[in-house]
Order: structure tokens, then sequence, then C-alpha cells
């Protein structure tokens, strides 16, 4: 039987990348686990430092219930290498490979104008991106 996993990712704004990773992968925020009604109420209960504000984390859920969880965590140290785990965006369609890189290419552009950036395309076949934070991610397209 497979486990269920989380994903991941550490930061330096939790809140900017929440906004971010929502745009390319249609999460949304996870509500609070029960019975809180918040956030807020919730991160209350573990008696952390003043300094430590329910901001610094954020997690998104997938609609469907499918999907990974995705932690967005802040840190204290800043990215210094390339991710070792990166996220596939992959957009559906079909059509011929012409088509398949068009829609690739476009939601690329979709992408950076939601903050990302594009890092190295391979041409016909997937982009290589960066989210506000640097983090690296793939837009390719579903299997033909």
């Amino acid at each position: 039987m497979a486990v269920t996993i989380d994903l991941t990712l550490d930061c330096a704004d939790a809140q900017l990348l929440q906004r971010f990773w929502k745009t390319p992968i249609g999460y949304v925020d996870e509500p609070p686990p029960a019975p809180f009604a918040t956030r807020e109420e919730w991160h209350a209960g573990f008696g952390l430092p003043a300094d430590d504000s329910v901001d610094d984390g954020a997690w998104l859920c997938d609609p469907d219930g499918v999907g990974p969880r995705l932690c967005i965590l802040k840190v204290p140290e800043p990215k210094t290498a390339k991710n070792r785990l990166h996220i596939d965006v992959r957009v559906p369609g079909h059509g011929g490979p012409e088509e398949r890189w068009a829609r690739i290419r476009g939601e690329s552009e979709r992408l950076v104008g939601a903050g990302a950036s594009v890092l190295e395309e391979f041409d016909g076949h997937h982009v290589v991106m960066a989210d506000p934070e640097g983090n690296e991610f793939c837009v390719g397209a579903t299997p033909a």
C-alpha cells in the first residue's frame, strides 16, 4: 500500500510562494486541521515564541484530494544550490509536437507573468523555470 506524502518547500517568504504556487498547480489553501476554525487559532496552540508568525508557513492542497499537499515553510538560511528535488508542471492537451510546444511556451509565459523566470528552454520538450525565490521547476506537456 502506498503512503501519503507531502512536499515541503523551504523559503524566505511563505506568503509570496503560497500565492505563486497556486498559479501553476491549481492548488487551494488547505483549511486548518479540526477542530480549529483558523490557521491563527491552530498556530496559537503550539505555544511558540512571539516572533514565530503563522505567516511563516503556508499549506496548499489539491482541491480534488488526489495530489500531495504542498507545505511552504520559512527557514532562516538562504537557498544556496540547485534543488535536488523539483516540481514538474505538466500542461494537458493533445496534438502534435508543435501544438504541445505552443502550450508549454504559453504556460511558461503565463508563469513569468506570475513572478517566475525562465532559466533554460529545451526546444520542443520542456522549459526550466524558477519561482520568485529561485526554486527550479520544469514546464512540460502531459504524455501524448
